[in-house]
């Protein structure tokens, strides 16, 4: 791709971002955010961790990408936000909107005559509905294993090997695991064709996924936008047809050079936002769109 060259995208689907944890992949998020020209953008729950949201750290990179959000939103883009159970807190703003951003819990649209069903997938989680203290824990140790896995990652590609997945590979490795994926799709799936809707869009389980199920009530496809964690992936509709994307560093050259001259997460900017609370961050976030 040419510099300043931008693909098109009708549709941009992105969920569990998790902005605010040490987790987060922000700097090749920004990459390809900025190689893009949505039409719409749909953030599908989970943007910015309020579970595990710290004072004590919300890096430049960040920032950066609530500002390419804010950039969208003033051109006039259609952005949707549907909440996750870790952005939960927004749940009672339903239905709020300012310009061409919207925040919804789940959403419904058509395309090319085909209803699809958007939403962020905790419904579907028996922990979260019953055990919630259970489900933070095992929040704050799964940031603890990417965390380590950073480290392992840093020695792996200085000894010249590939990145690795320590999360993807324990959850792939135990059948639990693996059987919970199964199920929340097939709950997923089964739920969207006895509601007559031919698409079921989620996140939440950061297992990015296109796959077509036949039912009883007909074929329903289900699609998974994956994460910003592990997988890097997203969700793209361009000329009547889905698309899962995976970012690799070979195709962002200019990730690779700003890594060289070594650029930081953690050097914070001067008027940043880490010194904010939850909620002081989101009205801050509602009074740059009004604002715009």
């Amino acid at each position: 791709m040419k510099k300043g060259d931008k693909r098109e995208v009708d549709i941009l689907v992105l969920s569990d971002i998790h902005l605010g944890t040490y987790g987060c992949r922000a700097k090749e998020l920004l990459a390809y955010l900025k190689s893009i020209s949505p039409n719409q953008v749909i953030l599908n729950g989970d943007i910015i961790d309020i579970w595990q949201f710290s004072k004590r750290y919300w890096p430049k990179s960040h920032m950066k990408i609530v500002s390419q959000i804010f950039k969208w939103i003033t051109k006039g883009i259609k952005v949707t936000y549907i909440t996750g159970n870790h952005d939960e807190i927004l749940r009672k703003f339903e239905g709020f909107s300012v310009g061409t951003f919207e925040l919804q819990n789940k959403m419904v649209m058509e395309l090319k005559g085909k209803k699809v069903w958007v939403f962020h997938g905790d419904v579907f989680d028996v922990t979260m509905q019953h055990t919630r203290w259970v489900a933070k824990l095992g929040a704050i140790g799964y940031d603890s294993l990417i965390m380590i896995n950073q480290v392992v990652n840093f020695i792996s590609e200085f000894v010249g090997q590939g990145r690795i997945s320590l999360s993807k590979k324990v959850k792939n490795s135990v059948k639990s695991a693996v059987k919970f994926i199964n199920q929340f799709e097939d709950t997923a799936t089964q739920i969207a064709a006895d509601s007559g809707y031919e698409y079921v869009i989620c996140g939440h389980i950061h297992h990015p996924e296109m796959k077509k199920y036949d039912t009883e009530n007909g074929p329903v496809m289900y699609l998974n936008s994956g994460d910003w964690i592990e997988n890097l992936t997203s969700l793209e509709y361009h000329k009547g047809e889905w698309s899962l994307f995976q970012f690799e560093d070979k195709d962002f050259p200019e990730l690779k050079k700003s890594k060289k001259k070594g650029d930081s997460d953690h050097d914070d900017e001067p008027g940043d936002l880490s010194s904010r609370s939850p909620k002081e961050l989101y009205g801050k976030m509602l009074q740059e769109m009004l604002k715009n």
